[in-house]
């Protein structure tokens, strides 16, 4: 089924008899070598119904690798003869994404000389595009160009530019016209293994050059046209449509006699295979990829392919090695390397985005195809992937070859690309290339030893295996000052809420009996919370999460969830607390702590509620701004809360707004510690953001005990957390912000005009009544229990409590809108008016 002939039949029958469409090669209608490279198949693409599968590109039919890379080197020999040694040394190759990128490496590699790089459909942070181009009869058509040496495009030696086929030459004048612009250049070469343009399409090119002033050659490995009937777009979408519907269950029930054969025994789990690739090799030509890494590559195949030959079972004689969408280069390679030094077939294919109807039948090119989810995080958002012929193909095991950035709890998911492989091929074993990001091009100078992590009991009173504080320790130092102070410094722009601390507040023992109280009416409502954030966190996030929570509130919710993962799945899973501050950003020596010593993949930001979700934007801000100065990609800014009433995140343990008792005390429910500190006069551009370790508060701290209390239900929740994260993750999530409009709207009606001073939710009301000077509280009418300790408050500082209709929380703090000390009396308590 892998050839192009299946049966003695041509793989462009099928669509032929059906549709009408026909091959016309130059050597005679119907061509011997179009057949011989090419069949037909049919597209789920509004654009262009038929596609023209190739036999030797190794994308949508597996393929010998000799023949696939032979073809690309002879092609590139071409090029060097056509442009002569002199120019073929001064000229760089492109290859587009995602089918030609292995092509345009083999052109690279038969050239010699060339520097390669390939378009891509993957943004990388901390690299600029250095262009990008429209394909237009593609399913997903925006390309960037993203070398780390903004002067590989800038010369003006001739562009070598490598595609799968030209059918009008689009996507040709799209490139040519947006790199001219930038770096005009006398010469282009055009290369391509097939060449399907109309006598129109060749014209147009031809008119093009002579409009720019360069010269365009074209090189193919054969050339034709396609022959379309009039209105095959509309008959080829009702034929897809059609056949879909009669193979029953959609477009996922196609190739069932080969697809479905039974297998004698249950899947086995996939094996992995350490392939020990070279420090530093870029994974393809994403961002360059120039002789000498070419050179770094050969000499590591041999123990690359060793290593693989060594992990497969000794009775597997007919091997696939599938690449992934772009990743084609680095598998073609090493499927090259198996086949020249093992016994047995070797073949080479690769996952693709592009959907295409399967029809078992020997006259069709795409006879089975695999469905699984993207794995790889793409920028324009989840959707199908596909394997095509790999299902009936009698391999006896296949080798996944994935980048980095595609080793995600997706492809190991149930119905992911590696589940999938093995209900159709007894041994599946997993390749992981490292994903090269280059180094920004003027990384700062930094200190070669970033600070360590503050631990308990020297600094906070949490066990020190609970949370490793990303912080400098400022116990000495006196930060405090009284609320009106600060407050009133705040408003007036002459200080920044970090700058300084408020007093810590003593609760008042009928306080403390509040706290008691909501603790033992809520734990288990908590427990349930923090079971259901983290199996989330778990199962869409990372199988291995490094839990990052954003001091301090976020803290107690962090240590909980590493509890929660140890009681249910036997996971430690470290912990570590860092500051963010708003208008300030997340400490960046905290993140570059934390890329040096993990994935920055498997962090996972950890906070307690969202309120308006000013911190959510803050956060995502800051993580972008640090990922450009820095060139470390890889952190998600999407945070992971308990509450999320405000609907600001996806990855939450409720969107209810309730009491969560450790916003009812400061630092003693928060391992005794301050809030963070960022000064300029004591934090320096390489130090942790500071906080204080109240030691003295020791007696009144109930850090632990609220963490055991809330612990002790989680047996009781455990069966209803399964039951719920299986219902919210088939659940439209999408944040609707709505938290921030009301924040808005209540802002004006109350005429603050400043969203900063409206504190949304129980646990921000909580923070305004202990830390800033509040103006008046607004309550949710019918509010509860949930509602006491505010009250409370409220009374204790002579805050009116006003009762609203129309509230989207359970209750909302106004900070006093245009505080002077005047607006507090002698006793500490608001002068409303």
């Amino acid at each position: 089924m892998n050839n192009a002939v299946n049966d003695g039949v041509w793989s462009g029958n099928w669509v032929a008899e059906r549709l009408g469409v026909g091959l016309r090669g130059d050597d005679g209608v119907g061509g011997e070598e179009l057949r011989a490279m090419l069949g037909l198949a049919l597209r789920r693409n509004p654009k262009r119904a038929h596609l023209l599968v190739s036999h030797v590109l190794g994308k949508h039919v597996p393929q010998t690798p000799s023949v696939v890379y032979g073809h690309g080197v002879r092609l590139g020999r071409r090029v060097h003869a056509l442009l002569g040694a002199r120019e073929a040394a001064r000229a760089v190759v492109l290859g587009y994404a995602e089918t030609a990128t292995g092509l345009g490496h083999a052109v690279a590699d038969g050239l010699g000389t060339a520097p390669y790089l390939h378009s891509t459909r993957r943004p990388v942070a901390g690299v600029a595009p250095a262009g990008g181009f429209e394909e237009a009869h593609s399913h997903a058509t925006s390309h960037l160009l993203l070398p780390s040496d903004p002067a590989l495009l800038a010369g003006d030696g001739p562009l070598v530019l490598v595609d799968d086929e030209f059918s009008t030459g689009n996507t040709v004048l799209n490139t040519i016209r947006d790199l001219h612009a930038r770096h005009p250049r006398a010469r282009y070469a055009v290369v391509a293994l097939v060449d399907m343009r109309s006598a129109r399409d060749v014209r147009r090119l031809e008119e093009f050059a002579a409009e720019i002033g360069a010269r365009v050659d074209l090189v193919a490995a054969a050339s034709g046209t396609v022959l379309l009937p009039e209105g095959v777009l509309e008959k080829g979408q009702e034929l897809v449509a059609r056949y879909e519907a009669e193979a029953g269950g959609g477009p996922d029930a196609v190739a069932r006699a080969r697809a479905a054969e039974p297998r004698p025994a249950p899947p086995r789990a996939p094996g992995t295979v350490d392939l020990g690739w070279p420090a530093g090799l870029p994974d393809g030509g994403r961002h360059g990829f120039t002789p000498a890494h070419r050179a770094r590559l050969e000499a590591a195949l041999p123990a690359m392919a060793g290593r693989i030959a060594d992990a497969l079972p000794a009775g597997a004689r007919d091997v696939l090695v599938l690449g992934s969408e772009e990743l084609m280069y680095a598998p073609l390679r090493l499927a090259g390397e198996l086949e020249r030094t093992r016994d047995g077939a070797v073949r080479f294919s690769t996952t693709t985005r592009s959907p295409v109807l399967a029809v078992d039948d020997p006259g069709y090119a795409i006879r089975s195809r695999i469905v699984f989810p993207a794995h790889d995080d793409p920028a324009d958002g989840p959707g199908e992937r596909y394997a095509y012929n790999v299902a009936g193909g009698g391999f006896d095991a296949v080798v996944a070859v994935v980048d980095s950035a595609g080793d995600t709890p997706a492809l190991h998911a149930p119905d992911g690309l590696l589940a999938r492989l093995a209900e159709q091929v007894p041994h599946v074993l997993l390749a992981v290339v490292p994903s090269y990001v280059p180094a920004p091009p003027h990384a700062p100078e930094r200190p070669a030893m970033l600070p360590e992590p503050l631990r308990g009991p020297a600094f906070s009173s949490y066990p020190p295996e609970e949370v490793g504080w990303l912080l400098q320790d400022l116990s000495d130092v006196t930060l405090e000052a009284p609320t009106e102070e600060r407050e009133e410094a705040i408003q007036r722009g002459g200080a920044h809420y970090a700058e300084s601390l408020p007093v810590e507040y003593q609760p008042s023992a009928q306080y403390q009996e509040l706290f008691h109280a909501a603790l033992d009416t809520s734990a288990a409502r908590i427990a349930r919370a923090v079971g259901v954030v983290t199996d989330t966190v778990l199962g869409e996030r990372s199988p291995r999460p490094v839990l990052v929570s954003l001091a301090r509130a976020g803290t107690p919710v962090g240590v909980l969830m590493r509890r929660w993962a140890h009681f249910r799945h036997g996971l430690e899973l470290p912990h570590y607390a860092v500051s963010i501050v708003r208008g300030r950003g997340i400490d960046a020596t905290a993140l570059r702590w934390l890329a040096a010593h993990h994935d920055p993949r498997d962090v996972v930001f950890v906070d307690g509620w969202t309120g308006k979700g000013a911190i959510t934007r803050e956060l995502a801000q800051a993580i972008e701004e640090f990922e450009r100065a820095e060139g470390v990609s890889g952190f998600d800014p999407e945070i992971a809360v308990l509450a999320d009433p405000g609907s600001c995140v996806r990855t939450y343990g409720t969107r209810e707004d309730f009491l969560i008792p450790s916003a009812c005390l400061n630092s003693t429910v928060s391992g005794l510690i301050s809030r963070t500190v960022l000064r300029a006069d004591l934090v320096g551009p390489d130090d942790f953001h500071g906080a204080k370790f109240y030691r003295e508060l020791a007696d009144a701290d109930v850090s632990v005990a609220f963490l055991d209390a809330v612990e002790a239900r989680f047996p009781e929740v455990a069966d209803g957390v399964a039951e719920a994260v299986k219902e919210l993750l088939a659940e439209d999530r999408t944040p609707t912000w709505a938290g921030w409009r009301a924040v808005e709207r209540i802002s004006e009606e109350y005429g603050i005009h400043d969203v900063n001073l409206v504190k949304p939710g129980v646990g921000e009301t909580t923070r305004v009544l202990l830390r800033r000077v509040p103006w008046k509280i607004l309550a949710h009418k019918g509010a509860g229990a949930d509602l006491d300790h505010v009250r409370l408050l409220a009374e204790q500082r002579g805050v009116p409590v006003e009762e609203v209709d129309e509230l989207p929380y359970t209750c909302v703090g106004l900070i006093h809108p245009r505080y002077t000390r005047g607006a507090i009396g002698a006793d500490g308590r608001a002068v409303n008016g």
